[in-house]
């Protein structure tokens, strides 16, 4: 359940990036990893060891900056070089993947009604990020394509390696998001112009995503991969499009369309069936 609110947080990421402006994507990543940072930061008074914490291997490092800088790296390359609703198709392979990859590790075990409730889960989120227009996603596969399946790989893969690291403290999370923070920085200096948020609104949204979506998402999803059941997480992260979509229809942002209604039942419906041995667990205990 504490894993899940990142997916519940990472709903609100579109309302707040349309929200936030014209300000460049890596300017964007650079100014809210660093709000993320202070999410973090904020809770070291509380703990003695936290600081201490950060203090971990090289591999642990690099597992934590190519997962959080590594794919909003290649994203933002993706959405330079192919159209935004086909890299998102693409991209949103992650879950699927980390169900997959999730059955090499010990003690898990892919079973028939994970492999279904997953891809209930995908159809759904197809059928809402393409708003149920399939057959006018381009047939012209290229490089930006290329890198949205290098980005499903990267965040599968950073996930189900977390796990393996079930031992590190969340306390490092604040690093990741430091150095993500610097490095987007870098690139946006390298290449974007900058341009600030121009309303009080703008603003607003900025700090939203940072303390939220961009923010303390990656606390509890570190904590949900490490310590939670990670199939039926991963079959309930695809909600995430869906939510998304629901939020902005709720701030008129976007228009009713049937695809939601189908979304909904799919993805439901998938991560319930996912979800079987939990819930049958829970409801004899």
């Amino acid at each position: 359940m504490i894993g899940f609110t990142a997916v519940l947080m990472w709903a609100l990421l579109a309302l707040f990036s349309a929200a936030s402006g014209k300000v460049p994507p890596f300017q964007l990543a650079a100014m809210t990893f660093a709000i993320g940072t202070l999410v973090g930061v904020a809770s070291w008074p509380f703990r003695a060891n936290a600081i201490q914490n950060l203090k971990q291997e090289g591999r642990v490092w690099l597992l934590g900056v190519a997962g959080l800088f590594g794919y909003h790296f290649v994203y933002f390359s993706a959405i330079r070089a192919a159209p935004a609703v086909e890299v998102s198709l693409i991209a949103y392979l992650w879950p699927l993947f980390l169900v997959a990859f999730s059955a090499l590790l010990p003690g898990e075990k892919l079973k028939t009604h994970h492999i279904i409730g997953v891809f209930m889960g995908l159809v759904g989120a197809v059928l809402v990020i393409s708003r149920g227009n399939i057959a006018g996603i381009s047939e012209q596969f290229g490089f930006g394509h290329v890198l949205a399946f290098v980005c499903a790989f990267i965040w599968s893969a950073y996930s189900v390696l977390s796990r393996r690291f079930a031992r590190v403290p969340t306390d490092v999370v604040v690093g990741y998001c430091f150095v993500t923070a610097i490095l987007s920085a870098l690139c946006h200096l390298l290449f974007e112009n900058t341009v600030w948020p121009g309303t009080v609104a703008e603003w607003l949204a900025v700090i939203g995503l940072g303390l939220f979506p961009v923010g303390l998402a990656f606390y509890t999803w570190d904590i949900g991969v490490k310590r939670g059941d990670i199939m039926v997480l991963g079959a309930a992260s695809y909600a995430a499009p869906l939510l998304s979509t629901l939020v902005l229809l709720a701030f008129g942002m976007t228009a009713f369309h049937w695809s939601v209604a189908a979304a909904c039942i799919l993805i439901t419906g998938g991560a319930v069936i996912a979800a079987k041995d939990m819930l049958l667990r829970k409801s004899t205990t």
